[in-house]
């Protein structure tokens, strides 16, 4: 069958109310979980933004073996270049910049592709030249760099349709209708003789890739948004706030930010929304299965941080959203298997009915959202920083290590852990490191075991033998001042 994967960057679990959201309107992915089997351990796998597509891509932890926010490496064997040699055709409309801008090259394979310019610290304009911050500049990340370029960036804009997310969801329904006929017979017979690479047959399911950058900051939906969480406001705009320890906000600012997060949430659902009606105009929805999830959370103060950088994977930042509506599937099902991006590969070929290829790490999904979690499935996700040389200057870095019953934070950079009890302590409050080192024991154990399993090259497994020692209170990654030495590169 047909698969559209929609990936939203920066997505926060909890702010969906198919997960339990009960103040951001996002009726559109609610009403997409009702006929979807919701996954509820869904986590990070290599972080952040390019190492999680690297994996989406390749279906591997290239977290063990790559510097991960590197260009797509010529000697991976790539999603879409295996739908290809089967002769199915595939579609990347993205606006993340960071997987195509400088030759990063992540369009590898695809039929075809479109990148909607302009986010973030994309060089697509050099004017207006005087550009007015929206608050003071050490509120925010990176002012004179990623803000500047998007402010000017985005300064001929007018209405909603020229927004981000509306210009992506907009330009991958445009791509369905032109393309209205394709994949409507389904999977290729099995014995269906091979087709050479990029000679796509019209009759075979097509595969639709969808990046919206959105709702990673900045934050600036239109007002309409905005008014709907935080009506009234007239203090300064962090629209996109330093990573950093909280404290360099107001109250009244730090609401706004959340609200500013919450309109960029609700007009993501919007667009969806549009795109799904799409799919239903145009009789696709029995042969097209719809995939959607995000890559990484955010803090909004929570454990006293905003942004991301390498602060610890609290399930704030590595507890993600993941719902799957497969044609022939009953939905409004809910599934608390361990998943993560690197099964999102196989399971797009499975859909498609084409054969994964054996270098892949992670497995199709289809017989868990068939009901049926095969004995061999895994019993726990790791999520981490990348271990690659690029990287170096910030290892051993962070690595979270989630089990039915614990939440294992290994800190390598400053050789301390933390530990949660995954069932009890949901919000990761109360660190039971310096209680059970017992547990940080044989949690890290299973860890190395888990690495040594993926081969991991053996310098990088060394480098964390060593069980660290408990951390006795939360918040000790946090650089000088506050500042996280690694945000620049996130």
């Amino acid at each position: 069958m047909n698969v559209i994967l929609v990936i939203s960057d920066t997505l926060r679990r909890d702010h969906l109310g198919c997960y339990g959201n009960s103040w951001i309107s996002t009726p559109n992915i609610d009403r997409l979980a009702a006929e979807s089997v919701a996954f509820d351990q869904y986590y990070v796998g290599s972080y952040a933004t390019v190492p999680v597509r690297y994996e989406i891509l390749t279906g591997r932890h290239v977290f063990t073996y790559s510097a991960g926010w590197v260009p797509l490496p010529p000697n991976e064997v790539v999603l879409a270049q295996v739908l290809g040699q089967a002769g199915v055709a595939s579609m990347m409309i993205v606006d993340t910049p960071h997987i195509l801008k400088d030759g990063f090259g992540y369009d590898r394979g695809f039929s075809a592709w479109r990148w909607l310019r302009g986010q973030e610290t994309d060089r697509l304009r050099m004017a207006p030249l005087q550009v007015t911050l929206p608050c003071a500049p050490e509120k925010l990340r990176n002012p004179h760099t990623n803000t500047t370029q998007y402010l000017r960036n985005v300064a001929t804009r007018r209405g909603e349709a020229d927004y981000f997310a509306p210009q992506t969801f907009g330009a991958a329904m445009d791509w369905l209708e032109e393309n209205y006929g394709r994949g409507r017979k389904g999977a290729p017979s099995p014995d269906a003789a091979p087709l050479p690479e990029r000679a796509e047959d019209p009759n075979r399911p097509f595969f639709l890739y969808v990046d919206t950058f959105d709702p990673h900051e900045p934050w600036d939906p239109p007002q309409h948004y905005v008014d709907l969480y935080d009506p009234g406001y007239r203090g300064e705009a962090v629209i996109y706030p330093a990573y950093a320890a909280s404290g360099f906000m107001t109250e009244a600012e730090e609401r706004h930010a959340r609200a500013l997060y919450a309109g960029e949430v609700t007009m993501v659902d919007r667009w969806l929304g549009k795109l799904l009606q799409r799919v239903d105009d145009l009789g696709l929805r029995e042969t097209t299965a719809v995939l959607f999830v995000a890559d990484h959370g955010f803090f909004h103060g929570e454990h006293g941080w905003w942004g991301k950088g390498r602060a610890p994977f609290y399930d704030v930042l590595n507890h993600i959203p993941f719902l799957a509506r497969i044609p022939g599937v009953p939905g409004g099902r809910r599934n608390d298997a361990f998943v993560q991006p690197v099964d999102l590969m196989p399971t797009i070929l499975d859909l498609a009915g084409v054969p994964a290829p054996d270098t892949c790490h992670g497995s199709s999904l289809l017989p868990l959202v068939r009901g049926t979690t095969p004995a061999s499935w895994r019993t726990d996700a790791v999520s981490s920083t990348c271990f690659g040389p690029a990287t170096q200057h910030r290892q051993p870095g962070s690595t979270t290590l989630v089990t039915p019953e614990w939440t294992y934070l290994y800190l390598g950079g400053v050789g301390v852990a933390e530990l949660y009890d995954a069932r009890k302590d949901p919000t990761q409050r109360h660190n039971l490191a310096p209680e059970r080192p017992d547990v940080v024991q044989c949690l890290h154990g299973q860890l190395l075991a888990k690495l040594e399993a993926l081969n991991t090259p053996e310098a990088h497994v060394e480098a964390r033998r060593a069980v660290p020692q408990p951390a006795p209170q939360p918040g000790l990654w946090i650089g000088p001042q506050g500042k996280d030495p690694s945000a620049q590169l996130l």
